[in-house]
């Protein structure tokens, strides 16, 4: 059972809410199923877990609803969540060093926003690396594309040139496991 922290839900709705405001987030979870509406309808607390079934229900259904099923709205979503932080608390991975480096660190804070997944970082040479992701399920698939984004801004701020993510082996895959492949310069 892979679980989300509140922090990575609070963000989000923050962003649904600044999109399409609070009638806009209201009218996203009333057609949610009954236990994502209770999640959304409810308090969600910034250290507490909850299923990603829930939040990736939530994801689909709000991109189905604002953005006309355009997946890449969540690349530039989570773009923004990540510029926030790595302007803010997180701004000494940027300092300290270079894209790699920068990888390695946001992977190992990236784990922290999940329960029962495991992330590992294996560089294929230079400004080239591999992420692979261990643990999320076929229904989770459109969390890729807040992946991509969280990625790609981290090098692009750390300095890096010509970004381009994709996924190897995508999650919707069901091979256990996805692969997110990243090349820079």
């Amino acid at each position: 059972m892979v679980q989300i922290k509140g922090t990575a839900v609070l963000d989000t709705v923050s962003l649904v809410k600044k999109r399409g405001g609070e009638d806009g987030f209201r009218r996203i979870v009333a057609l949610l199923d009954e236990d994502a509406r209770k999640l959304f309808s409810g308090e969600v607390f910034t250290s507490s877990w909850y299923l990603l079934d829930l939040f990736t229900q939530f994801l689909e259904v709000e991109i189905r609803e604002s953005a006309a099923g355009n997946e890449e709205v969540l690349i530039k979503g989570s773009e923004a969540v990540i510029e926030r932080q790595l302007r803010g608390i997180y701004k000494v991975f940027v300092k300290l060093g270079s894209p790699e480096f920068v990888l390695k660190r946001i992977a190992a804070v990236h784990a922290t926003y999940f329960q029962g997944v495991e992330i590992e970082v294996e560089m294929m040479g230079p400004g080239s690396a591999t992420i692979r992701y261990t643990g999320y399920e076929k229904q989770h698939r459109i969390i890729g594309f807040a992946i991509i984004g969280f990625f790609r801004k981290a090098l692009e701020i750390s300095g890096a040139k010509n970004v381009q993510a994709r996924f190897a082996t995508p999650i919707e895959a069901g091979k256990g496991y996805a692969e997110l492949a990243i090349r820079w310069t």
